[in-house]
Order: C-alpha cells, then structure tokens, then sequence
C-alpha cells in the first residue's frame, strides 16, 4: 500500500510529460508545410509493391525523428505496366493534384513521356530509369536515382576479357531499356578486344514461338557467349526455351544484366533451375544492421499489406525507393515550399491539358537542391551528381541452386575476389579462384564458340588456284564430283595444324581462280572474299600485310619473310685477262702504292746522312726511295740501314707487305679455282635509276611495293611459274625480258635451287610477316590455331612437310659455289695496318726531325741570318749528310749524328759539333727562294763549320 501511495505521483508525471510532449510533436509537425508528391509505381507487380512499401516506410522514418519545415503527401498512382497509362496518370497527378514533384515511373519506356512532361511543366521527375537512352543531361528536370546501365559494361567486358572469349552475342529488348545500353556496351567489347557479330532482338511481347525461332538461329552460330539484357518477365521465358533448346548445357555461356541480376532473390526455383550456371552482374550493397533491421520490418508491413504475395525479396531498387523519397524530403526541407503555385504562359479556353497545368513555381528552386545531393541510405552511399545517381562496385553473381556472389569488379581493382583485395593480382592468372559453376554442371571454362553441330555445311576454305608454283598449292576439280582436292606445301602445313587443334573442325576447299585474265584478280581480292562472307578462311601463299589485317586476323606465320631481287650472274672473270687486279679494290692499290712511296721516303730522310748507299746523284736518291721500298714486296732488298729508326719502321712495313701478299695471293687463288657468280646488276637503285624491265609474281603485293620504290609501272612484266622467270632473264632486259626479277623469298629460294649458278640475289631484303593463314575478324579460331602453327613449327612435321615438297630443289644448293655481291678485298679490311705503319713511319721522322734541329741548334739560335738563310743552312746541312764515316758506319752515340762541313774533319772531332754562321763564300745557295750547290765563290755567304775543338785551339 504504501509502494502503490510512492510511485503514483510518480507515473502521474510520467504521463502529464509525455502527453506534452505529444501534443507538443503533433503541433509542430502539423505546422510543417505539406507537399504533394507523386508516386508512379507498376502497383500490379512484386517490385512495384515492394517500392511502394519502401516509400512509405521512409517517409515514416523521416518525420519521425525531428522537426521539418515541409511534410510529403504521398499519391500513389499505378501505371499497369503500360506507357500511356504511366503518361496518363502523370498528367492527373500535375492537373489534379498539383503535385511538386514525381517519383517514378520505374520503366525506362515509361519514363520517357513522362520526363519531357516534367520538363515543359518544371517539375522533377525522380526515376530509376536505368536506361542510357535517357539522360540528365539532356532532361534538366530529370533526376535518375538508379544506376545506369551503362555503368556495368566495364564490368561486363572485364569479365569477357578474363576468360578469354573474342566473340560475345548481345540479346536485348527492342525498345529504350534495351537499345540505350547497346552503343556503351560495344564500345566496350571493343576496348577489350571483343567484337560482337551478331546482335539478337526480342520484342518486349515476343511470344515463345518468335523466342524458340531466335533461339536456333543463334545454335548455328560458332559464338557460344552471350550477353543477356533484358527485363525478368521476358528474360525468366528466354531461360526456360533455351534449356528446352539445350542451350544451357556445357560449352555455352550466358551473362544478364544489372536489371535481371537484381531481382534474382525474388524468383521462383524453377526460374534458377533454368538459369543453372548463368553469370550476373548486379550493384553492391553492403550488409549491415541498419539493413537488416529494416529488410524486417518491410517484410513484416509488405506481408500486412500483400497477404496473397507469395514470395518476394527486398532489392536494390527497393532501397533506391527508399533512398529516392529521402533525398527528396531532404530537398523540400532546403527551399521554400510557402509558394506551390503553378503559373500559367497562356489562357484561353482551348487549351491542352499540359498548357492548363501552367509551370510549377517551386520547381526551378527544388531542381537545384535535389540536383547534386548526397546522404549515407539504406543502398550505401547515395550520392546524386548532376542529376545522375554515382555508380558503386558491382559484384558478380553465380545462379547455383540461388544468386550467389562469387567476387567484385571496381575501376580500381578490376575483377577481384574480395571487394578490396590487399594486392592487386590479375583476375585472369587465377580465374578458377571465383568458383564458377557454369552450364550443364561444369566446371570446366567455356572456350565460348563451338563448330555448330546442326550447321549442314563445313567451313569454307578458300584455296588459290593459279597454275604455276604447284610446290606451295595446287588445286585441282574433279569434273565429275565437282570436289576440290589441294596439295602443296601450304595445304600440308594447314591440315597439320587442324590436326592439332584439341578439337575436331570439319571443312571444305574452295577454290578461287588467280589465273592471268583480262581482269586480273589478286591476292588482295582473294582475301577479301573473307570479308565478303564467300569464305570462312583462306589458306595458301598469302602474305601477311598491314593492310590486309585491317578487315581479317592472320594466325602466325609459317614461313620465312622478306622480299628481295634476283638478277643473272656475270660471265666467268677468270677469262678475263685483267684478273690480277681484281683481288685488291681500286682504293686499296691506290692506298697500297702511296704508302710504298712514303715507307721509301721516311728510310731515305733517316739514312740519307748516315749511310752513302743512301747518297749520291739525285737520281739515284730517287730511284733509291722507290727501289728500296718497292723491293720489299719480295723481299729482295740488299742496302744495309744504319740507323734503329728506320730498322723500326722497316720491321713493321715488313709485317704489313706480308699481310698485303698473303690476302691477294688467298683472293686470286679463290677467283682463279672457284666459280664466282657476280651480278649483272648490284643494286635495286641501279634498276631504278636506268628504269630497267622488272617482273613479279601473277596476283602478288610485290606489284604494289614497286611502285612505293618508284619503279616505272610501265615497265613492269607478271610471270606465273618459275619457268617463265628463267625465261625472262634468260632474254634480258634488251630482248624482251627483264634485268631482274623482285618476289618473295620462298619463291626466291626455290627459283634459285632449281636454276643453280645462272641467278644470283641483290639486297637489299625487305621484310614481311611471312605466310598465314586468314580468318574473319575476331575469329575465335585464330588463338588456337596460332597456338597449333606454334607446336607445328616446332615439332619434327614440319621438317617431315619442308623435305617433301623442296628436297629435290634444293640438292643443288650443296654444290661449292658462292653468292657474292663483290669478291675484291676492300680498303676497310686493311685500315688497321696501315694506321700501324704510317704512325711507326711518322713516328720514327718526327724523332729524326727533333734530334737533327737539336744538333744543328747553333745555326737556328743565329742573329745574323734570315729564316731563310736558317732553312737553307739546314738544308745543306742535311743533304750533304756525314760524309767522314767512309764504311757508311755509325760512330758511337748514334742517333746524335755529327753535322759534317764542306771540309773533311779528323776523325777525333767531340760527337756534338759546333756550328758557326759567318757572312763568306759558302757550298749551298739560296737564289730567290730556291736552294742549289755549287762550288765555293767568293760572292756568295758562305757557311763555314768547324768543331768546337778547332775554335778553341
């Protein structure tokens, strides 16, 4: 009694408070402005419901917390999932209603008429519209709060690139929802290598019979990649006929869209039991409390209000509902919302029903506020930029018995299995590591095309057919069966190849005629026929060109590459009576022949004054220069040299003379005993410059190359076998013929095999990619048949296909001859001799040159003498030499020789003399700038030299 006399004043207060603060709450959200805001859902479906209830849970949620300036009324309208009828109702929301603002519809298609609606009244329309089609940009008043589609084709390209696939086939919806992702996605596909032949089109009524129809035409098509986009209505039927088809067992492959992913919670198991294996792509929404305590109460007031609803799901587009009315509300509390008045431009009484609703007035300032908004909601982060709604990460999902996430893709890290992976290791090295289950219950990656098996006709193989050069393709009919049989070496290479392929690819031959008409088809048309769809393939002798590769996809090579000249060879040199010259070219006998004259000189100028076999008449001196040097070449020299700089200079001239004679001898000895093929013609600038006939092969890219090199096109010849070649140049270019023929090297190679010694080759070579085999652009055949012309190419087959079709050709290539441009020694292969022995010679004369200046320094030190009387002083000097040595010995201290005079001194005489200057009658005359001997006169100055010992006494 006494508890119960305590605590009820207590709860009396309790409940005075709390009514006060009701009343007080109810009076202040009833002086909140109200609103009107329209809501067009497709109320009829599970996903409109589950929009409408997380719309009004929102708003229930927001003006539950805090005091608002403005307050949301809700009218919700339902569009029956018809465009007129969403157009309709919006048009009774502006007329009626006045709404300020419209959020819906949520069907691309819908949204289109509506969203110009919104513009010429100015009212915002809030849409999750995901198609690219439509556009805030374009639209001012309209805000998209659902990522576009565009958004996933990275994700959806990344994923195709991972695995390798070159083809993908697009299945979309005909109408703005599907064809507005179509240009993004392609450009997508092709940033990653992708090409994409084939897009497939569904009506968004298409009945099964037109789906069934589609479905087999894509089974007769090698692309087994394909990406879906359609809605989940037509999308869960597309599934069950494919399966039915069985077009989802092992090898296809099968990728939806964000639109389909998202919903994939909400379907019935027999819808996942047809999408068994299916690939998917969806935004990422983080888990967390707040999340899941409101998936339980939407679920508890979804089931309240849909008690016949068998199964739904809370989705992203649910929580982009919820985040939409939100971001909304958060707006109105931002402008001013007293005046809500729509103003009409004109009156009268026939007006539409658009010109009656007049502008909104609210709406410029409310665009602005909701335009570029940002809140952390139930989807993440919900951030509107422009009016578009910022992409997030995407996660990438696996139908296996239900949606399982498998791993992420973002712009930073690409495809990657935790959202944020702590290294940044490349999906497509660990691709298993997602955990695929694909179609049919495989584990197994697709390889994403297959040779379709109900496809009546084979690959069509187009082969050459030219009649000439059989050892590389031949192709004959049968003119009774009509069947084209090829052989040849290419034929063998590529059967080869299939047959290392891992899988079986049946095929046919075509031919295509390259034989000489008078329209001329070449090799460009034949591989354009790829192009024009007349073939599938074509192998034979193409090139691999540039140009070619821009409309098909060569594999690798298989052949050499390269593109030269072959031209005749020169008559046997070894008739020719001149021969002995040609060992040595002209500047190396022109250098030789100068430096036998300078190694003479250089011994003279050191044993001139020392050594009288070095003296005399100067004719003598001079025939001695020559003689002396010249006699070295055989040895055969008999003057003895005095001095050690010219034994210096000798040794080295020796060695040099020896290296000189032993190349010449080895050169001649070569011409004389081995046959030489020289060219007629050593250079293509030579066949330019004198615009001499060439020939090419019938239908080759040669021609094309000739003319970029300008060669006369008018003085180009075509020939078809290796025949007619040795015919041509057999003629020459004067008979008819031609000087030289330009072609590829196999044939090159073959041609001059089967015509040894008469033919040679010129350069310079100009490289190709060699042989290939073509196919279609963004063939999915090419990588795997690369790969078997690798394993080929290194295996013992090609050796075992090379031996059979060139063995006897190339016989003759074991014969002693030789292909050399030029056989004649060239001045390069000697320069370091002679560098070695004119530095000794130079050397040992500037050493000479020091020590005679250094001996005769008195005369270069006089006052009284010109420099002219100083030259001609050393002159005489020097050529006078030291004639006091009568065995032409050295004295001891040579190298510092004695200067002699014109009178005999005694043999006594200190080695270092002394020389005077002095104004007499001398032997050596300087006359007007030219020095001479003569006999002492007492007119002349004369030179007098005495030894130092002399003066003295």
């Amino acid at each position: 009694m006494k508890i119960s006399r305590f605590f009820l004043p207590f709860l009396l207060k309790v409940a005075i408070i709390t009514t006060f603060y009701t009343t007080s709450l109810s009076a202040q959200n009833s002086s909140a402005v109200k609103v009107d805001v329209g809501v067009i859902l497709d109320l009829k479906t599970e996903s409109g419901k589950m929009r409408q209830t997380c719309i009004s849970l929102a708003l229930a949620d927001f003006y539950a917390t805090r005091d608002h300036r403005a307050r949301i009324s809700p009218h919700f309208r339902d569009s029956n999932n018809d465009d007129v009828d969403a157009a309709s109702a919006a048009i009774g929301l502006l007329k009626n209603d006045k709404v300020q603002a419209i959020l819906g519809p949520q069907m691309s298609t819908q949204a289109d008429f509506v969203i110009d609606i919104g513009k010429k009244v100015k009212v915002p329309i809030l849409s999750p519209a995901t198609s690219p089609a439509l556009s805030p940009n374009q639209s001012s008043y309209f805000i998209r709060v659902g990522q576009s589609s565009r958004a996933q084709v990275k994700a959806i390209a990344a994923i195709v690139k991972a695995f390798g696939w070159r083809q993908v086939v697009f299945i979309y919806e005909n109408s703005n929802f599907g064809s507005g992702v179509l240009p993004h996605l392609t450009d997508a596909m092709v940033e990653v290598g992708v090409s994409v032949p084939y897009r497939s089109i569904l009506q968004p009524s298409a009945e099964d019979d037109e789906i069934i129809t589609e479905l087999y035409k894509l089974m007769t098509m090698q692309t087994r990649v394909f990406v879906v986009h359609l809605l989940p209505t037509i999308g869960s039927r597309l599934f069950q006929k494919a399966k039915d088809a069985g077009m989802m067992s092992q090898g296809y492959v099968w990728i939806i869209t964000d639109a389909f992913t998202n919903v994939l919670d909400s379907m019935d198991p027999t819808t996942l039991d047809n999408m068994e294996g299916v690939i998917g792509v969806k935004p990422y929404v983080k888990s967390s409390i707040q999340l899941k305590n409101f998936t339980r109460r939407w679920r508890k007031k979804f089931y309240q209000e849909n008690p016949d609803a068998e199964t739904a799901e809370l989705d992203v587009f649910g929580l982009w509902a919820y985040d939409s009315i939100t971001a909304l509300a958060m707006a109105f509390e931002r402008v001013d919302t007293a005046h809500q008045n729509f103003t009409r431009a004109i009156s009268g009484e026939n007006l539409t029903d658009l010109d009656a609703i007049g502008t909104s007035d609210l709406g410029p300032s409310l665009i602005k506020s909701i335009r570029n908004i940002r809140l952390r909601g139930l989807s993440g982060d919900f951030h509107i930029v422009d009016g578009e709604l910022q992409p997030s990460a995407f996660q990438i999902v696996n139908v296996n018995g239900r949606g399982k996430g498998i791993g992420f893709w973002t712009e930073e890290y690409g495809i990657s299995k935790k959202l944020k992976p702590t290294d940044r290791t490349v999906i497509t090295a660990n691709r298993d590591d997602l955990g695929i289950s694909w179609p049919g219950d495989s584990n197994v990656v697709p390889k994403g095309w297959e040779i379709p098996t109900n496809e009546k006709k084979k690959l069509r193989i187009g082969v050459p057919s030219k009649g000439g050069l059989e050892q590389f393709v031949k192709v004959t009919v049968d003119p009774q069966t009509n069947r084209t049989t090829a052989t040849g070496f290419c034929i063998d290479v590529f059967e080869e190849v299939i047959r290392n392929l891992p899988y079986a690819v049946p095929f046919d031959y075509i031919p295509f005629s390259l034989l000489p008409t008078q329209n001329l088809p070449d090799y460009d048309d034949f591989v354009d026929q790829i192009n024009l769809g007349n073939f599938d393939a074509v192998v034979g002798d193409v090139t691999i060109l540039a140009d070619r590769s821009e409309y098909v996809e060569f594999s690798l090579p298989f052949t050499e590459s390269g593109v030269t000249t072959i031209v005749p060879v020169k008559q046997d040199m070894r008739k020719s009576a001149w021969i002995f010259l040609r060992p040595l070219k002209t500047e190396l006998w022109v250098t030789t022949g100068a430096f036998f004259i300078f190694i003479g000189f250089v011994i003279w100028v050191l044993e001139h004054r020392v050594n009288k076999e070095f003296q005399g008449p100067r004719h003598k001196q001079v025939g001695m220069i020559f003689w002396f040097s010249f006699s070295t070449l055989v040895y055969a020299h008999r003057e003895k040299v005095i001095s050690n700089l010219s034994r210096f200079v000798i040794i080295v001239w020796v060695f040099v003379v020896l290296v000189l004679t032993s190349s010449y001898t080895a050169s001649l000895t070569s011409m004389l005993t081995v046959q030489q093929l020289q060219p007629t013609i050593t250079n293509v600038e030579d066949l330019i410059k004198n615009q001499e006939p060439v020939g090419y092969q019938d239908g080759s890219f040669v021609k094309g190359l000739l003319k970029k090199m300008k060669f006369d096109s008018s003085k180009f010849l075509n020939y078809s076998t290796l025949e007619q070649y040795d015919e041509a140049l057999t003629k020459g270019s004067q008979n008819g013929g031609v000087a030289a023929i330009v072609d590829e090297l196999p044939y090159i190679r073959l041609f001059l095999a089967k015509y040894c010694g008469k033919y040679t080759m010129i350069g310079p070579t100009y490289k190709t990619a060699g042989f290939g085999f073509a196919f279609p652009k963004g063939s999915p055949l090419v990588p795997d048949i690369s790969r078997a012309v690798l394993s080929v190419m290194e295996s013992e087959s090609m050796m075992r296909i090379t031996d059979k079709w060139f063995r006897n050709e190339t016989d003759c290539s074991q014969q002693d001859r030789t292909l050399l441009a030029s056989d004649s020694l060239p001045l390069d292969s000697f320069k370091g001799i002679f560098l070695i022995a004119g530095a000794s010679a130079s050397s040992a004369l500037l050493i000479f040159f020091f020590r005679f200046l250094n001996q005769n320094k008195e005369i270069l030190e006089s006052d009284d003498s010109t420099t002219w009387q100083k030259i001609c002083a050393l002159a005489t000097v020097f050529y006078e030499g030291n004639g006091d040595s009568p065995n032409g010995t050295e004295k001891p201290g040579e190298g510092n020789e004695s200067v002699a005079s014109p009178n005999k001194m005694p043999d006594t005489s200190p080695p270092f003399p002394q020389t005077i200057i002095a104004q007499s009658p001398g032997v050596f005359t300087c006359d007007e700038g030219f020095m001479s001997t003569e006999p002492p006169s007492p007119d002349h100055d004369t030179i007098l030299v005495t030894e130092s010992a002399a003066a003295e006494r």
